[in-house]
């Protein structure tokens, strides 16, 4: 029977221990070749390999909040601090769990280290250690079977799945104070504050976990499935409002995927953020310091990678003219000999055939037919009319060969189309190019039909 869930053995992420490492070329590779990989999970030991913690986790919550909520009236004011709370527990995860504990994008003081410690506990995530690891490990081995939360392993299991099989290590979850700050804080302020102890249970306490734990798993999930990837495409982490909308602003994954260390997600102030906003503010108050911002000039120059990268496959996508050394090369004798079989005109020291346009020409056919075998060069540049990029382009299209000793191609713009003068190129081609062409050798004496 086919595996439920695949699963790999994580290497642990110990400073310590990676001094040790062996010098290899590949080191996912070589991992995956001597760490003898766990069990794949199947039908028939399912029960067994089943973490049970994490399904515990992961079930109970939206069991109890559905029968809570069917026999118990949501008061607006339960309903507003529990939209209040779901923020307060978010935060303790995606401004401490994540961008303080697991990234040290910025430093934070001792009573702010205790409030997002708090906060997050009230979040079921685990311990700040535990799940600051396998945040790294995520980063480290992003789409490989080294990665916890493998997002080629299918959305769903990257969402939530990797959490009901069993771990390479078993989670030592602070028990006392996660159950204090999920259920119990949220029971009594309902409770003291407006006699709602039972609508404080069910929904700041269990509905709320609910919505702030698959908020945190859409960041494994859902920001490597929905969006764009404006920075790199190398894996499949990606950018969208949608999943920052989802998940207190971590759903520019692309930009934290390539820039890990800054303390925003979102770098346009436009951007959905609180989490950024919150640090920001904290650092103001004086609770937070040294916040890490990537230099500028570096996370722009991943945006007009990708920009090129898009740019290169439009251009692709369209029909060019032909290379110059492609063409043959033709006397000036054999240029008028041919004139008279079709219609050839002579522009830039380029031979044209015009017999697709001549009915097309918007002066009219007969400025066409006037410059048939003769240069029409100073007329199409301005002489009669000064041509559009467009015409140039069109022109450029309808070549079939090369005046011998016409034009030097590499020093006269005539010759190059405006499309291609900002043509992409990639670093191959610009060390491969050759700036000379045949056409211009006036000792190549060789001659072809036009194609």
């Amino acid at each position: 029977m086919s595996s439920v869930y695949p699963r790999q053995a994580t290497p642990p992420l110990n400073t310590a221990a990676s001094v040790d490492l062996p010098e290899v070329e590949n080191y996912v590779s070589h991992a995956l070749k001597t760490t003898k990989p766990l069990p794949p999970v199947r039908w028939d030991n399912l029960i067994s390999e089943l973490n049970w913690i994490g399904v515990f986790v992961i079930t109970l919550p939206p069991v109890v909040s559905i029968v809570g909520a069917y026999h118990t009236r949501l008061r607006w004011e339960t309903a507003l601090f529990s939209v209040f709370y779901y923020f307060f527990t978010g935060l303790g995860v995606t401004a401490g769990y994540h961008r303080l504990w697991a990234h040290r994008s910025y430093n934070a003081g001792r009573f702010l280290q205790y409030f997002l410690a708090i906060a997050g506990a009230g979040a079921v995530q685990g311990p700040i250690k535990w799940w600051s690891r396998g945040h790294r490990a995520h980063h480290r081995y992003t789409d490989t079977e080294l990665d916890p939360y493998n997002a080629q392993e299918g959305f769903w299991y990257s969402h939530m799945g990797w959490m009901l099989v069993k771990p390479r290590r078993k989670p030592a979850l602070p028990a006392p104070l996660l159950l204090t700050m999920s259920f119990v804080v949220p029971t009594l302020i309902a409770w003291l504050g407006w006699g709602d102890a039972r609508g404080g249970y069910v929904y700041a306490g269990f509905v709320r976990l609910c919505f702030v734990q698959h908020s945190t798993f859409c960041v494994n999930s859902l920001a490597h499935w929905l969006g764009a990837s404006p920075f790199d495409d190398k894996h499949t982490p990606r950018d969208h409002l949608v999943t920052a909308l989802c998940t207190l602003g971590e759903g520019y994954h692309n930009f934290h995927h390539q820039f890990p260390m800054d303390y925003r997600n979102a770098i346009k102030w436009y951007q959905y953020d609180p989490t950024k906003w919150f640090i920001w503010v904290c650092q103001k108050l004086g609770l937070a310091t040294h916040l890490k911002v990537f230099p500028d000039n570096e996370v722009r120059k991943g945006q007009l990678t990708m920009q090129l990268k898009r740019l290169r496959e439009t251009q692709e996508s369209l029909a060019w003219p032909s290379d110059s050394n492609d063409l043959p090369v033709i006397s000036w004798d054999s240029y008028i000999e041919q004139c008279a079989q079709r219609p050839l005109i002579l522009i830039s020291g380029f031979i044209h055939d015009v017999a697709s346009f001549i009915d097309e020409h918007p002066g009219g056919a007969h400025w066409i037919v006037k410059y048939i075998g003769k240069d029409a060069t100073t007329a199409f540049f301005g002489g009669v009319y000064d041509h559009s990029n467009a015409a140039h382009n069109l022109l450029a299209m309808k070549r079939v060969g090369v005046l011998h000793g016409g034009i030097r191609l590499a020093v006269d713009d005539k010759a190059v189309p405006p499309a291609q003068r900002l043509k992409i190129a990639r670093y191959a081609e610009l060390s491969s190019s050759n700036a000379s062409s045949t056409a211009y050798s006036d000792h190549d004496e060789g001659e072809g039909l036009l194609g």
